[in-house]
């Protein structure tokens, strides 16, 4: 397939970048150079200058631009680094048009065994990079960074703040699992937060989670698919959004978040969206989101390959006896990356559609609460989602 058809050819030429920069690594899909062969690639950067259902932030359609800048500067520690950037995709003649391009492009760099990496554009487009994984027949685990939960009303467009519903609701449906990081309780409703218990998806507040960012990580590597909302970041950090707050992330953890999301093994394709250079003190959050870029990238190239189907022979096998309806839970730890997995039990008719999720990320804290006779809440909702 000739993805080239759909992207605008960037001003940037191979070339233009020296020493060690990120940029003398990088090949650029330019006017006067050829379209990247995307196979020889590990990651593929592109643009998505799309804003039409952008909600109180028009201007975040400048934004792969403003990242470029920021980006291809950085210094690169990657001995080995195959970094492609494909230009833009412009808007369609219609939104539909766009998210169709945007689709097909991701679906087939997936296909290829590549990680797409989305510039956006407004957060609505987490929608059609949903949709590539429907092109691919594969279920998925949707991992969404932001302050709101972005449910939206089932009888409206969807826009950047309404677009789960339209997830949700999609038929066919792929999706087995959404997490939120970071949502503000005064952002979201009662109503929004008993549908999610409803559906057995997991939601984190912003508290909750800067008590120990450590444990995003097994959160993150669940995902096949993360979507960041830079109105997730709090405004003295990241000031470049029209919905920007004063709480929120600082840059320390957002950066930590992006590299969990690299060295995850199962993680797929990342997008990053709503930073609008017209409210971009200094050119602040797009120094920011470009270094949540290195710190994925730096957590990309140290992926320790320890999905448990590859590392049986660096496994510990642990065997919790409760006294709750969960008689036993079996966790397993991999010796050479010290991190945690679940087994949880799903009935037999279902395993084969849903066997690469019966393994569950977890955390050492998950094993301590088990020893406690307590049954992790993460055991609970994917013990629960298919009973």
């Amino acid at each position: 397939m000739d993805l080239s058809i759909y992207f605008t050819p960037l001003e940037i030429t191979d070339g233009r970048y020296t020493g060690d920069s990120i940029g003398s690594k990088t090949h650029f899909f330019g006017k006067d150079s050829d379209f990247p062969e995307i196979s020889d690639f590990d990651l593929v950067i592109f643009g998505a200058q799309e804003e039409r259902n952008a909600k109180g932030n028009k201007g975040c359609a400048q934004a792969p631009k403003a990242i470029r800048e920021k980006l291809y500067q950085l210094e690169s520690n990657w001995h080995k680094v195959k970094l492609a950037d494909l230009g833009d995709i412009m808007p369609g003649e219609t939104i539909e048009d766009t998210y169709f391009a945007l689709k097909t492009v991701i679906a087939q760099i997936i296909k290829l065994g590549k990680i797409p990496i989305v510039l956006g554009g407004s957060q609505d487009l987490t929608f059609a990079n949903y949709q590539a994984y429907e092109q691919l027949e594969q279920v998925v685990n949707i991992v969404s960074v932001d302050n709101k939960l972005d449910l939206g009303d089932v009888d409206q467009p969807i826009n950047s703040k309404g677009f789960l519903n339209k997830i949700i609701l999609h038929q066919p449906n792929y999706l087995f699992n959404y997490s939120n990081i970071g949502y503000q309780t005064y952002f979201v409703s009662d109503e929004e937060r008993r549908l999610m218990e409803r559906l057995f998806f997991d939601i984190h507040r912003l508290g909750e989670v800067k008590r120990d960012i450590k444990e995003v990580e097994p959160i993150v590597r669940n995902a096949d698919m993360v979507t960041f909302d830079i109105s997730a970041i709090r405004f003295a950090d990241a000031p470049g959004n029209e919905n920007t707050t004063p709480n929120g992330f600082n840059g320390e953890d957002a950066c930590a978040i992006a590299r969990y999301a690299g060295l995850s093994d199962k993680l797929s394709s990342i997008g990053f969206y709503e930073l609008n250079p017209n409210f971009d003190t200094n050119h602040q959050t797009a120094f920011l989101v470009s270094e949540m870029i290195w710190y994925f990238i730096e957590g990309f190239y140290n992926r320790k390959n320890d999905h448990l189907a590859s590392s049986k022979k660096e496994l510990l096998k642990y065997i919790v006896a409760t006294s709750t309806e969960a008689s036993e839970i079996v966790f397993y730890k991999n010796l050479k990356s010290d991190r945690w997995w679940m087994d949880v039990p799903y009935p037999e008719s279902k395993l084969s559609k849903y066997r690469r999720h019966q393994l569950v990320p977890c955390s050492y804290s998950d094993y301590q609460e088990a020893c406690h006779d307590k049954v992790p809440e993460k055991w609970w909702r994917n013990y629960h989602k298919l009973q």
